[in-house]
């Protein structure tokens, strides 16, 4: 298990599946710090350090849903993919979207994995805490220093 805390973007409008993340990060005692942010341009903002985010550390992982006001997620993925400080951070897109082209557009823009949420609670909460031990436990991230 890492024995650092690792830095947690989610980028996710829905104020019910911000709650029960951050109650699945919990439930899964991993040592991590959530930041939320709401919609893609505040997204964005806080990923490149810009306005009340100058101070934003840079995430380890990003879990990333798809349809969001202002810039949604395929417009963040594309901006994060294509910018070279960013590119290597892991991006874990997490939506209720199952359409086929979704999940195509997502891999082709360079997601790292594609997650349909259940909507079921127990499987939601079950679902995310497989992402955060899988990403978070098993995989070696790049350090971001």
């Amino acid at each position: 298990m890492n024995s650092r805390s690792i830095e947690v973007l989610l980028i996710e409008d829905s104020p019910g599946d911000v709650r029960l993340t951050k109650e699945a990060l919990k439930e899964g005692k991993f040592l991590n710090n959530l930041h939320v942010v709401n919609d893609g341009v505040e997204a964005m903002n806080f990923l490149r350090k810009e306005g009340e985010y100058q101070t934003s550390p840079t995430p380890d992982l990003i879990l990333l849903d798809l349809n969001m006001p202002k810039k949604d997620g395929r417009e963040v993925l594309s901006e994060i993919k294509a910018d070279t400080n960013l590119k290597t951070i892991p991006v874990v897109v997490l939506t209720t979207s199952s359409a086929e082209e979704d999940i195509l557009k997502s891999y082709n823009l360079h997601a790292n994995c594609y997650i349909t949420k259940p909507v079921d609670f127990d499987q939601f909460i079950t679902v995310v805490k497989s992402i955060n031990a899988f990403w978070l436990d098993i995989v070696k991230l790049p350090s971001n220093v």
